[in-house]
């Protein structure tokens, strides 16, 4: 595996996705590059990743000049909340960060969201860098700027657009993630695949047993193509005002479970992969897609070991879940639905009824 740059083109905005295994150690220095009158930095992580990683990133940083302060948060999806976010904010004024110096954020997708919501806020804004250690963040959440914090009544429904700095992918760093969440992170790859590269769905498919024991082949193909799909379509669509809501595909129907379960049965992923199944039903319903394109998913979803029975919960709660959706306009809840593998769309035309009638079908079967 070699090292790979993608340039985010967004004009003042634009940074670079480095992926290069065994990296972690250069990462100061390319900070130091990219800031180079900074001094202080804040590394913001989790009490799971913190033990693996920080002493590793604290002397790559000493090694590129920089002076840093850790702030270390509960590891959890329940977690992404006012309260922890307002810890980060907490910790960047008593290490009295200036406006010129960056949060770092080493962890999963959480970390990422909930460190460049504060990096956005803060001073109204200074610099941050993306970290990722779960196989999601890497391929997914830590390109794009998406940054935010959960609410009890939907998640992600308070945050801001703020691109990062930098983006710094070390796939060796997913050895020490667990089998859960390299399965969670494989389900917004297969997520891609769906909504714009069939070949690509066919080729994870096949090599879904290697990707689960991360090959390092496969592993390095799926993040650069992940990567490369995500860059294209942010800097197509930065602020979500189309084109980039397909990447939401399975979203709508996830973010629902995830806010009627707490935010504790199901990781982001999984629920994700629960969520495409929905919305090929649903798409199927609809008469705009092959209903045998739900099978072929839920068999590429169990060949990633995701889960694939949908919880019961009445039609009401799953509107009123889906209805704080933040891709809604006014009162309409879009979803984006599939014509075939290889092609999503954003439809506004789902009525109530249609929802009630996909979540019968789940409480008939």
């Amino acid at each position: 595996m070699h090292e790979k740059v993608y340039r985010v083109e967004l004009g003042a905005r634009s940074y670079d996705i480095h992926i290069e295994p065994d990296s972690l150690p250069r990462l100061g220095r390319a900070m130091r590059a990219l800031l180079p009158d900074a001094e202080r930095c804040l590394v913001v992580s989790n009490e799971t990743v913190a033990p693996l990683y920080l002493e590793q990133l604290e002397a790559s940083l000493r090694e590129g000049g920089w002076h840093s302060t850790a702030c270390i948060l509960p590891d959890g999806e329940q977690f992404k909340t006012l309260r922890t976010w307002s810890k980060i904010l907490d910790a960047l004024m008593e290490a009295r960060i200036a406006r010129n110096e960056p949060i770092v954020a080493l962890g999963g997708g959480v970390i990422g969201d909930m460190a460049g919501f504060a990096a956005a806020c803060y001073r109204r804004g200074i610099p941050f860098v993306q970290v990722p250690t779960t196989l999601l963040a890497q391929v997914d959440s830590s390109v794009g700027g998406k940054t935010g914090i959960n609410h009890e009544h939907g998640k992600n429904m308070i945050g801001a657009f703020y691109q990062p700095r930098l983006v710094w992918i070390d796939p060796l760093m997913l050895r020490t993630l667990d089998a859960r969440q390299v399965r969670a992170g494989l389900a917004e790859v297969i997520k891609y695949g769906l909504i714009r590269d069939a070949a690509f769905f066919d080729w994870l498919d096949a090599h879904m047993p290697d990707a689960l024991q991360l090959d390092a082949m496969v592993v390095s193909e799926l993040i650069h193509e992940s990567c490369r799909h995500k860059a294209e379509v942010v800097m197509a669509d930065e602020t979500e005002q189309g084109m980039r809501a397909l990447l939401n595909l399975g979203h709508t129907f996830g973010h629902a479970i995830e806010a009627m379960t707490a935010y504790r049965r199901y990781l982001h992923g999984e629920a994700v992969a629960l969520g495409l199944l929905m919305a090929a039903r649903m798409s199927a319903q609809m008469g705009y897609a092959d209903a045998a394109i739900e099978a072929r998913i839920c068999a590429c979803l169990k060949r990633a070991s995701l889960p694939t029975e949908v919880p019961a919960f009445p039609a009401e709660r799953w509107l009123d879940a889906m209805g704080h959706d933040k891709k809604n306009i006014g009162t309409q809840i879009r979803f984006v639905l599939l014509k075939r593998i290889g092609q999503a769309f954003i439809s506004a035309d789902v009525r109530a009824q249609d929802v009630r009638r996909l979540i019968d079908s789940y409480r008939r079967a």
